[in-house]
């Protein structure tokens, strides 16, 4: 039996009540497998979902939803080393959701 994680859609709610993503440029922190981003990827521009676990990284590439795959980065990395990697590159928003768990 498959487990549910949050099948009442209250972590999406949330999200939605707390930022603004249309349109925008998000870097989602801690992705982990994916399960959250693949809720708010249609409304953001582009997304850059980093994680620094590489199964997680591995099971997030493999069950990207097909209408979002074109506006969703997935990357195994840290935040330390993806912020000094990439220098002045700017986000409109931030997300960290279970990455200080």
């Amino acid at each position: 039996m498959a487990i549910r994680v949050d099948p009442e859609g209250n972590e999406t709610r949330a999200l939605f009540e707390l930022a603004r993503l249309d349109g925008h440029q998000v870097l989602e922190v801690g992705c982990g497998d994916g399960r959250l981003t693949w809720r708010y990827a249609s409304h953001a521009a582009h997304v850059t979902a980093i994680d620094p676990h590489e199964d997680s990284v591995i099971r997030a590439k493999a069950s990207v939803p097909e209408d979002v795959r074109s506006r969703v980065e997935i990357m195994l990395a840290d935040f330390e080393d993806f912020a000094a990697s990439r220098g002045a590159s700017t986000f409109d928003t931030v997300i960290l959701s279970w990455s200080l768990c």
